[in-house]
């Protein structure tokens, strides 16, 4: 499967905020019909696929059923919309801090995925939004672990989704994030820790190996009390859970971690404990408009403002967690 060309537009509409797959057919093969091939190239029973032919699903370009017993096209391409598994609705939705005609930022909770990806794809941030803000085009700038709350920047018209997204690769956004851990008073701090991270595609947990450092990380310490400290987590680079390895290997794991310093594998509708890793603010300067920018997370770590309600598993607070804009 390819992802959908940004010059080639769907014949099909988006359905719960989610495009059409487009799938290039090889310019030979075996296949008599298009549902050979795509029983042959799908994951999914071949009565899954049938379903899709019986009910028109499957369309060429311009918008047109494909039969199932339709001659096999080589080099040809078809659209359909896959049919999503049941998904864990994660428990608070994003919350909306500011949307104009270049930008929406918002306050995602912990446990909902920025994009589509693996078993979560209607419940994701981008999916939700364009659903019910009404912005089929709205795309993310950057991403945000989904275990990760707090600020995530989309944009409203994919012809500037660059000048956005040049930002991050050019280290143009200041970044800010908290995190709640052990505290040690061994561990001097402030300090900067370098190294280099490496994520193994397939493999969970990233780790640092030798070499020169790809990843950097400025953390301060906020304050600290019974045993715990609060830490502002400045990140010079975008590593793969670079705040995560590096707070671990400054022997502070955050607390709700499943996956440093110990892989675990919670299931997917246990929200109890979540990763007490927030992204508090980003400011830039506007591409665009060359407006200063400063945006800042409402949310709250449960493990600072009330830990015994955290470490019993108990619900997150309200911040953030109202309706949506009308």
């Amino acid at each position: 499967m390819s992802r959908r060309s940004r010059r080639t537009p769907a014949p099909l509409p988006q359905r719960d905020g989610i495009g059409p797959v487009r799938v290039r057919l090889p310019p030979d093969g075996p296949w008599a019909t298009v549902r050979d091939h795509l029983v042959e190239r799908l994951p999914v029973p071949a009565a899954e696929v049938d379903a899709l032919f019986a009910e028109g699903g499957v369309v060429t370009a311009d918008g047109r059923p494909v039969a199932a017993d339709a001659p096999y096209p080589p080099g040809g391409q078809v659209w359909f919309h896959r049919r999503p598994a049941e998904e864990v609705p994660a428990p608070y939705p994003p919350v909306v801090l500011h949307r104009d005609e270049h930008l929406v930022v918002v306050d995602k909770p912990h446990f909902l995925a920025t994009t589509p990806r693996g078993r979560h794809v209607t419940q994701t941030a981008l999916a939700l939004l364009r659903t019910r803000l009404r912005l089929p085009e709205l795309s993310p700038a950057h991403r945000l672990d989904r275990l990760t709350a707090g600020l995530v920047l989309f944009t409203v018209r994919p012809t500037e989704r660059a000048a956005y997204q040049r930002l991050f690769s050019d280290r143009l956004v200041h970044k800010e994030y908290e995190a709640v851990a052990g505290y040690d008073p061994a561990v001097a701090l402030p300090r900067t820790v370098r190294s280099r991270v490496v994520k193994e595609r397939g493999v969970i947990a990233a780790r640092e190996v030798p070499g020169e450092p790809n990843a950097e990380t400025r953390v301060e310490l906020l304050d600290h009390r019974g045993g715990l400290g609060r830490y502002r987590l400045l990140p010079r680079t975008g590593r793969t859970h670079q705040l995560r390895v590096h707070l671990n290997s400054l022997g502070l794991p955050i607390l709700g971690d499943p996956v440093y310093p110990d892989v675990t594998d919670p299931a997917p509708d246990d929200f109890r404990r979540p990763l007490q890793l927030l992204s508090r603010v980003l400011e830039f300067t506007d591409p665009l408009t060359g407006e200063e920018r400063r945006f800042t997370s409402t949310r709250k770590l449960t493990a600072w403002t009330a830990y015994d309600r955290w470490a019993h598993g108990g619900p997150e607070p309200a911040d953030g967690s109202g309706p949506w804009p009308a």
